[in-house]
C-alpha cells in the first residue's frame, strides 16, 4: 500500500529505511505503463502536428533537464530569479524524471562518489543496463536526499513539486488532451485529436526523453574519450552531446562541474550553453560560470600529449 501511495506522494514514509537494490514491481508500474502506452501509436493515426508536438516537447523538456535540473539545481553554475526557477522546475518535472530536489540531490551524490561502490548508477560498478535504467527501479534510489540540497529545499514551491512529482506530468497530459480536442474542433484539417497528442506529445516523447537523458549515466562513462585525468571513467562523446544538447562532454564536466559550459572549446557543440547565453542577454539568467583558463590550458596540454604519444606508438 505504501508503494502505491508513493505514486502520488513521493515523500510518503520518508522516515523509513530504503536501501534495497531489488526491483520494486509495485513502485515501478507507472514507469512500465509509460513505455507500454507507446504501443498505442500502432492503433491510432498520426499527423504532422503530433510529430511536431512530440519533438518540440522532447527538446523543450530536455533543455529544462540539462540547463536547470542539471546545471542550475545540481551545480549552481549560473543564477536566475525565483519566477524562472519555478517555471523551469515545472517544465523539468513534466519530463517525468521526478522532482527537481530529488534529481539534483541524486546527481550531487553521483559527483561525490563517481564510479565507486556508492555511485548508484555507475556502469563501471554494475553494468550498462543497471546504470541506464535499473537503478531507477529500486528503493535505494527513491528518497529525496534533502541534506544534499538544502540550498533549494528552502523554497516551498520546489518542495511541493518534489513531493507531488506526478502533478506536472498529469498537468501536461491534461493540456495536451485539451489542446488536441480544440484543434480537432477548430482546425479539423490538421487531422489530430486529444488522444493523438497525448500518445505522441506525452508518452512517446517522454520515453525518448528518458532514454536520451540516461545515456549520460550509462554510455557517458564507458564510450568516448578522456581528455582530463579525472578520478572516474567519465567520457567525452560528440554523438551523446548532440543527442542531449551538450551533456555528452561528460569528461569535461567531471573536471570542472560548476562551469555553465560543458563543451569547453569552440569546436565542442553545447546547445544548452548557447541557449543559456542567449537567455542571459535578455535577463532570464545571469552570472554564467565560465571555464577557468587554467582548466582550458590543462585540457589542451593533455590532448596534445596524448596525440604525441599516439604518434610515437
Amino acid at each position: 500500500m505504501r508503494n502505491i501511495l508513493r505514486w502520488f506522494d513521493s515523500w510518503a514514509g520518508a522516515d523509513e529505511e530504503m536501501t534495497s537494490t531489488e526491483f520494486n514491481w509495485v513502485r515501478v508500474l507507472p514507469f512500465i505503463a509509460l513505455h507500454l502506452a507507446c504501443l498505442a501509436a500502432f492503433f491510432i493515426d498520426v499527423s504532422t502536428t503530433a510529430i511536431v508536438v512530440c519533438l518540440g516537447l522532447f527538446w523543450l523538456r530536455l533543455f529544462a533537464i540539462t540547463a536547470f535540473y542539471h546545471r542550475y539545481f545540481s551545480h549552481r553554475s549560473y543564477k536566475t530569479n525565483r519566477f524562472w526557477q519555478f517555471i523551469f522546475a515545472l517544465l523539468g518535472n513534466m519530463a517525468t524524471q521526478r522532482g527537481p530536489l530529488w534529481w539534483a540531490a541524486h546527481h550531487r551524490a553521483h559527483h561525490q562518489h563517481a564510479d565507486t561502490e556508492q555511485d548508484l548508477h555507475s556502469p563501471v560498478q554494475r553494468g550498462f543496463w543497471w546504470s541506464h535504467a535499473g537503478w531507477f527501479t529500486c528503493d535505494a534510489s527513491f528518497r529525496t536526499q534533502l541534506h544534499r540540497i538544502k540550498d533549494f529545499a528552502k523554497f516551498p514551491e520546489l518542495r511541493w513539486l518534489d513531493r507531488y512529482d506526478a502533478f506536472a506530468p498529469a498537468l501536461l497530459v491534461a493540456l495536451l488532451y485539451a489542446g488536441g480536442e480544440l484543434l480537432a474542433h477548430y482546425q479539423p484539417q490538421l487531422d489530430t485529436s486529444g488522444v493523438q497528442l497525448v500518445i505522441w506529445g506525452f508518452f512517446i516523447s517522454t520515453v525518448m526523453l528518458f532514454h536520451a537523458t540516461v545515456t549520460i549515466n550509462s554510455l557517458g562513462h564507458i564510450w568516448g574519450s578522456k581528455r582530463f585525468n579525472t578520478n572516474d571513467e567519465s567520457r567525452n562523446n560528440p554523438f551523446l552531446a548532440l543527442l542531449t544538447l551538450g551533456e555528452g562532454w561528460h569528461n569535461n564536466h567531471h573536471r570542472w562541474a560548476v562551469s555553465c559550459r560543458q563543451g569547453f572549446y569552440w569546436w565542442e557543440l553545447d546547445i544548452t550553453w548557447l541557449i543559456l547565453k542567449l537567455m542571459s542577454w535578455v535577463g532570464i539568467v545571469r552570472e554564467l560560470n565560465p571555464v577557468p583558463a587554467h582548466v582550458l590550458t590543462e585540457g589542451r596540454s593533455q590532448q596534445q600529449g596524448s596525440h604525441h604519444h599516439d604518434q610515437q606508438r
